[in-house]
């Protein structure tokens, strides 16, 4: 399990490079973070998984954020599960293998990779964390859905994280 001082670490990262540059460049740069901090964690790009959801065996989403960003937008047919909740407590899991394929997802990759940690601890080998998260998915134009409407515009997680989105993409909160 991550330390709370490694946790703090990587945000404290990723707020500097937010403060320098606030710009799809900084986006990149928390992906790479991402990646360092988290090794162990399968990524898989947005073009990936949009070719995996037009396969018949499509994989488990979870969107790994709070509610309220959740109900502006999610990608199509994904579950809800809050950051800090246990793997036992996530109800569609028991309907499913462990050996299913999963991909998380969050607003840029850092709830959603801690998140994976997390599965893959609990047994769960094939578990993907979707880099740059759904505000890279955003970005490109792909679909977003609140519901099963089709919409444009993500939760922007906050003032400041918020602009990472292509502004036409950023809800207002």
């Amino acid at each position: 399990m991550r330390s709370l001082s490694s946790f703090l670490t990587t945000i404290s990262t990723l707020l500097t490079l937010l403060v320098s540059k606030k710009s799809p460049e900084s986006l990149k740069k928390i992906k790479a973070k991402i990646k360092k901090n988290y090794p162990h964690i399968s990524h898989i790009s947005t073009e990936t998984l949009a070719g995996w959801l037009t396969q018949p065996d499509q994989p488990l989403l979870l969107d790994i954020r709070e509610s309220e960003e959740y109900e502006v937008s999610h990608l199509r047919d994904a579950h809800q599960v809050t950051p800090n909740t246990q793997i036992e407590q996530v109800e569609i899991l028991k309907e499913k293998d462990k050996t299913d394929k999963i991909v998380v997802y969050c607003s840029v990759g850092v709830r959603s990779a801690q998140f994976a940690e997390k599965l893959q601890q609990a047994g769960y080998p094939n578990v993907y964390n979707l880099n740059g998260s759904i505000f890279e998915w955003a970005n490109e134009n792909r679909p977003l859905y609140q519901g099963q409407q089709q919409v444009t515009q993500v939760h922007p997680y906050n003032s400041f994280w918020g602009k990472l989105l292509v502004p036409n993409y950023r809800a207002k909160i």
